[in-house]
């Protein structure tokens, strides 16, 4: 910035810019900082340890609701039918699939973003992970 200074261009100018693109982005909601939900099972299963990825499914997350009563089993693999859930193809042995489903819970009862493209770092939710250019390539 200094060097922009240093060649005459307004300071306001540069200050104008960067307030508005601040402001643009406070407004929308870009920017502002997400949670991603807690797995409740995630201290007492070993499947979370797991250090391979599942093959990409799709490049967006799915929206589902989800009861707090229940435990589910989100599929790793990327090859179960009934995406974003578990159908149990991975015990098929001819596929040698290595991936095993992670099994969650959660804190309260409502709508719930589950990763899609397998690659997330907070199994089984969505964090963004698929906006990589590589995932966004990976799928057509």
């Amino acid at each position: 910035i200094m060097s922009i200074l240093r060649q005459n261009i307004g300071a306001s100018w540069i200050l104008r810019q960067v307030c508005h693109s601040y402001s643009s982005r406070a407004l929308s909601g870009e920017g502002a900082a997400k949670t991603v939900p807690k797995n409740l099972l995630e201290d007492k299963q070993t499947a979370v340890s797991q250090k391979e990825n599942g093959a990409i499914f799709d490049k967006r997350p799915f929206k589902i609701h989800l009861d707090k009563a229940k435990t589910y089993s989100w599929c790793l693999c990327g090859k179960s039918k009934s995406q974003p859930l578990c159908d149990g193809l991975h015990k098929n042995e001819f596929l040698k699939i290595k991936q095993r489903p992670i099994r969650f819970k959660v804190a309260k009862s409502g709508d719930y973003w589950l990763c899609n493209c397998k690659q997330t770092t907070h199994r089984p939710f969505c964090d963004g992970t698929h906006k990589l250019p590589h995932i966004q390539a990976a799928v057509k």
